[in-house]
This record gives C-alpha cells, structure tokens and sequence, in this order.
C-alpha cells in the first residue's frame, strides 16, 4: 500500500504538471503568432517535457495497478484464511442456526465482492483524491476566483451523493441478503435431488428457485438502478461547472487578468478536478456493495466462539508402536492425551449431566451412569429422546449445562478438544467421504498409515471385497460423497476408516441402518471383533443389534428410564420390552407380507 500511495503521488504530480507546462506552450504559440516568430528551442523543449511528464505518468500508473492487484490479492487471501479458521472455532450450534448455502456466500461470494470492489476502488479512489487536491492547488494558483467558482460544485455533489446513498444502501443490503437465500437454496436443492425426484417436485422446486431469483433480480436491479442516478447526475454538474468556467474565464482574458494559455490550463485543471469528482460518485455501487459484503463477512468472523481452550501446553508423549486393526484397544500413545492416565483404558462416566440446545428447553436432564473399560453400551429410545446429543456431549460438540463428564478420571473440559476427541472413533449414520481415491478416505482415520494396515481394515469391514471389483481398487476416485457407491459401501468405506483410527473409544451412531441384513452380519461380526477390549457407544434403532451389549440405557424425554442388559431389561415388562416387540410385530408383518398369496 505504501507503493501504491508512492505511485499514485507520482503519477498526479507528473498529470498535474503537464496542463500548466502545456499552457505555458499555448502562451509561446500566442506570443509567436503575435509577434510574428516563435522561439521554437522553448516550444520544443515544453513539448518534450510535456510528453516524458506523460510517459511517466502512463508508468507509474501501470506500477499503481500492479501494486494494487498484489495488495488487494493477499488482502483477500488473508480474508478468507480468517473465514476457514473461523469456521473452525464456531459452535455446532451455529451450524444449527444457520443454512449451510449462506455460509458458503459469506465465505465465497461475499469474500470475492470485497476483493473486486477493493481493487477498483484502491486504483480509483486514492488516484481520484490526490487528483482532487492537486487540481484544486494549481486552480487556486492560477485564478482564484475561476478557482471559487469550480469550488461550488463541491457541495453539490455531496449532497447529491449522500441522498442516492441512504436511498440505495437498503437495495445492496437486500441484494447480498437474497444471493445467500439462493445459495441456502440451490444448496438444499443439490444435496436432495434425489427426494425431489422421488416425489415428482422438479416443478415447485424450480417455482421456488424462480421465485427466490427474481427477489435477487429486483432487489440487484433496484441497487444499480438508484445508485445509477450519481454519476449523470454529476456529470451534468461538471458540465455546469465547464461552462461557468469558460465564460468567466474569456471574460477575465478579455480584461487582461489572464492569458490565453492560463485559461487553456484552467480549464483542463478544471477538468481534472470534476473528472475525479464524477468517479467517486460512480463509484458509490462499489463503495456500498463492498460495504454490505464486508458487514456479512464480519458478522460471520465476530459470531461467537466456542469456549476457549484449558491455558496450558501438553507434554510430549513419545509415539508408540501403532495398534493393528483387530488388535489390542490402546490406540498409539501419540494419540493420547497428556491428561489422561497413562493407562487410562476407557471409563467414562456422567454425574449429573444436563443440557439444552435452548436456555430453558433441556433435551438431557440430570443424567449419571458409568462405562466400565471395555465395556459395551447400547443408548435406545425413541426418536427425540436424546440419544446422540449423549455423544455430542462427550465429545464436546456442545458445552454442559451443568454437571460432568470425565474420561478415565480427567474432567473433558480440563482437556483440549483435540486431546479428547483424539481418543475417540466415531461411525456416523451419515457418511461423509470427501473428493479422493477410496484409499485416501480410508486413510483419513489415521493419515500415514501403511498399505497392509489398510488393507486389514478393508478386509477386516468387508470393503475389500467389492473395492477389488473396481477397475480401479483401492485407487478408484470418489466425487460427491461418493455417489457412485451404494449407500451401503459408502457405510462400509466410514467402517474401514474407523478400524483403521484404532482408537480407546468407538461411538457407533446407527452404524449398520444403511446396508442389508447381509452386510449388517458382516459389520456385527467386524465390529464384535473391533470392539474387543475397546469402550464402544451404541447408538440404534435395531434393538436386535444391541442384544449382546454389556449395557443397555433405554431414554425417553432425555432421561434414562431403565439401564441393564437385554435379558434384564426384557424381564422387567418396561418401556424397553415395549420397543422390542413393537419392532419384533413390525418384521413379522413385513414376513407375511412377502409371502405368495398376501
């Protein structure tokens, strides 16, 4: 920026100059024709000075713009660093609140705007102010009162500016509002195409995109129709100011209190002054635009934080070997927390735990059981009931209301997010796999493992079976979360890459709900041996996948109404036996239904 400013100076000076230097040219014409010769070494010499003064100006313009492209560039590279890290550091319940397309805009579109409109305005805004001011100096120089006249322009142009920009700010903040909805939109579109399909909803979903681009549409057009009244609004003041100018001038010739020359630099100072004044209420939509682009990318980067971390620094664990994939629970001591036992193996435990996703609406209340190392823990329920904020919770996705949760004696909030969550190895009922070959998704559970460890864990989740089917096995490259796999591979895929991560603790949300009863004896088999001397959290809906589990937690309204094992709990008569047989009538209906002649 300083060589901008550097720049910009330099190439005002020299275009400042060279008026009165071509005026003084015109003077020595005028003495010429009068007095019947020209001194043409003085001609010659203002003439050449005129075009270097002009040749520098064209370079120093050129290195503005380079100078200016560079520093908006890493301008705009730091923007959106402090947008990824911010995403990084905000709460889930931000994410709850907000649609994932407008973030995206904040962070892309909204980061791009300001990059535009910044390199637009740093050339033209700063070159237009120091023109102002060097053509207001030389025009009070040369006539003072030419010089107050041009002057009056000054104010009403302000006006004129002020008045468009309270008028059209409202369109540029519905404009930007409106490209986020679109985005939220087109986003939600994307992701369920599939469902829109299914249910024969092209039509309204395409009514509903035309109506949120024709509110985009009028609210652009408004912007750029009302901030458009500026620039011939000024032009015409500047044309005012011209013909004032001129006439006044002609006139202070006629009396002798200029020459020809003089007025003939007057006037281009004068032009040089409006011309400035002109770009900068032009650039009015830029200004504006940036600014409501700008106050959606602060809002975003100012929104606030998950609590910070526990100030102190870790010690160093030395690595150990690394754990094979059906082999014992203790995850490689690189993985471990420096505030966790050394021989910490997995209890967890809640005392008193409640929790609301809103002030006065807990989803858990007063909730307290403990795992035991190794154990194996089933959380059933009805939808609604709490079961995977339970998981939220201890891996601190979310902050406790009250209570505590530790981790083989280590409060989680006296550790970082990181240390905890390194002890965890999670199975989602949503997959996610990112754009890479099917090696590289299996390997993000634990980056730098080797060729034979992923294999085991491929062979060991069954995804070595149908990857080797692929022309291209483990090297096959996935897009779009893997849409070219069934839902159930993808699954498998999420599967492998948790056996890989070998960590303390597994937490298994509706692991197997994706894949067939075939796969699903596969998984239980896969993960019966994964789960061997590991904590593992159970969440499901199939209660006959929960069967072997050392402990059962039934919920119901975020509390736990009955925990024991399946035996126990179907010998009670409770809300457990309820969910039980009410699964166990529902695949007795759905048998009878396939049967020949129902």
């Amino acid at each position: 920026m300083a060589g901008v400013l550097a720049a910009t100076c330099a190439f005002v000076m020299l275009n400042v100059a060279a008026p009165k230097v071509l005026g003084d040219a015109t003077d020595v014409v005028v003495e010429g024709v009068i007095g019947g010769s020209f001194n043409q070494e003085k001609l010659a010499a203002l003439l050449a000075a005129v075009a270097v003064m002009y040749l520098g100006a064209s370079v120093f313009s050129w290195i503005q713009g380079a100078l200016t492209a560079v520093a908006v560039q890493r301008l705009s590279y730091g923007l959106r660093a402090s947008v990824e890290e911010k995403l990084h550091v905000l709460p889930s319940s931000h994410f709850d609140e907000q649609h994932r397309g407008d973030v995206l805009s904040r962070a892309t579109n909204d980061v791009d705007n300001i990059a535009q409109a910044l390199n637009q305005l740093l050339n033209q805004l700063i070159l237009s102010l120091l023109m102002l001011s060097g053509a207001l100096a030389m025009m009070l120089w040369l006539s003072p009162v030419l010089a107050v006249i041009a002057l009056v322009t000054v104010p009403v142009s302000t006006l004129i500016t002020v008045l468009v920009a309270r008028k059209s700010q409202a369109h540029f903040t519905e404009q930007w509002g409106s490209t986020g909805e679109l985005n939220a939109q087109l986003e939600e579109f994307f992701t369920g195409h599939e469902v829109l399909k299914a249910f024969g909803r092209q039509e309204a979903a395409a009514a509903s995109f035309k109506d949120g681009n024709d509110k985009l549409c009028r609210a652009s057009a408004s912007a750029q129709y009302v901030s458009g009244f500026v620039q011939p609004l000024m032009v015409f003041v500047s044309n005012l100011n011209y013909t004032a100018v001129a006439v006044v001038g002609a006139l202070q010739v006629l009396a002798g209190a200029m020459t020809i020359g003089g007025l003939q630099a007057f006037i281009q100072f004068s032009r040089l002054f409006s011309q400035p004044m002109g770009q900068i209420g032009g650039m009015l939509t830029l200004i504006q635009s940036c600014l409501v682009s700008a106050g959606r990318v602060f809002e975003l980067l100012d929104a606030p934080e998950i609590p910070p971390e526990p100030a102190r620094v870790p010690a160093a664990v030395p690595a150990g070997p690394a754990a094979t994939v059906a082999g014992p629970a203790t995850a490689p001591a690189a993985w471990k927390s420096s505030a966790i036992p050394s021989d910490a193996a997995g209890r967890v435990t809640f005392e008193h735990v409640t929790f609301g996703y809103k002030p006065g609406s807990p989803v858990v209340q007063d909730l307290s059981f403990a795992v035991e190392p190794g154990q194996t823990v089933a959380i059933v329920g009805q939808t609604g009931a709490g079961k995977t904020t339970v998981v939220n919770l201890l891996m601190r996705f979310y902050e406790l209301d009250s209570g505590r949760i530790t981790v083989d004696g280590a409060d989680i909030t006296a550790l970082t997010r990181d240390e905890l969550r390194a002890n965890f190895g999670t199975v989602l009922q949503d997959t996610w796999l990112f754009t890479g070959s099917i090696r590289d998704n299996i390997e993000y559970g634990r980056p730098g493992a080797g060729d034979a460890e992923i294999a085991a864990a491929a062979q060991a989740s069954h995804v070595d079976q149908f990857v080797r089917a692929l022309p291209g096995g483990y090297a096959t490259m996935l897009g779009n979360d893997g849409d070219s796999l069934s839902r159930g591979q993808r699954q498998l895929i999420s599967i492998a890459r948790a056996q890989l991560a070998a960590r303390n603790i597994l937490v298994l949300d509706e692991a197997t709900s994706s894949v067939d009863s075939r796969t699903e004896v596969q998984i239980r088999q896969a993960m019966q041996r994964l789960r061997e001397g590991r904590t593992s959290f159970v969440i499901a809906h199939r209660l006959s996948t929960v069967r072997d589990a050392d402990l059962i937690l039934v919920m119901d309204q975020g509390r736990i109404v009955e925990q024991g094992t399946h035996r126990q709990l179907m010998g009670r008569g409770g809300l457990y036996l309820k969910l039980y047989e009410a699964q166990f009538a529902r695949r007795e209906q759905a048998k009878r239904a396939q049967e020949p002649g129902q």
